[in-house]
């Protein structure tokens, strides 16, 4: 099965110029879904993962779906005012501004391993952002996983310094 083909292009969404990847009938087809799931369960079980981290909002589907398939624990990350918890944020440029994203303080425990997995690979701005603050509370990221990677927007240079994996790419 071709992961790409479940993949619908929106052209000029959500703005002119824009060429949007769809992922929802990827997510809609069952074996399109488990087979991605599967593919980094596969990769990421040498990694020996103890949690695996998603960011707002979409990586919380395969981020979710990854740590039941390894067993283990999962953490989100996500924008401001979103967790009831203490956190710890971070400041990242977007294309048109800034944006911020937080964790909870007591989500990473020094020293634990963790994958972190989102749809997309765009600049790689929020990624490293959401590595930068699993570090900061002493994690080590022993991988990045992405269902899509958008390779013109050079987004794996950003991450150089990281383990990072990509199912389908444009």
């Amino acid at each position: 099965m071709n992961l790409k083909e479940k993949i619908r292009v929106i052209q000029d969404f959500p703005e002119k110029g824009i060429s949007f990847k769809d992922i929802t009938p990827l997510l809609q087809d069952k074996n399109a879904f488990k087979k991605s799931i599967d593919c980094m369960k596969k990769w990421s079980e040498n990694l020996q993962a103890d949690i695996v981290v998603g960011p707002e909002a979409r990586g919380f589907i395969f981020a979710t779906a990854l740590a039941y398939a390894l067993n283990v624990g999962f953490v989100p990350v996500r924008k401001p005012g979103k967790l009831p918890g203490q956190v710890i944020s971070a400041e990242y440029s977007l294309e048109y501004g800034k944006n911020i994203l937080e964790i909870h303080k007591d989500a990473i425990q020094p020293g634990q391993k963790v994958v972190i997995v989102d749809d997309l690979l765009a600049t790689g701005g929020t990624l490293l952002t959401t590595a930068r603050l699993i570090e900061r509370l002493g994690g080590q990221v022993v991988g990045i996983f992405f269902l899509i990677e958008l390779s013109e927007l050079k987004g794996r240079e950003t991450l150089k310094e990281y383990n990072v994996k990509s199912l389908i790419t444009y």
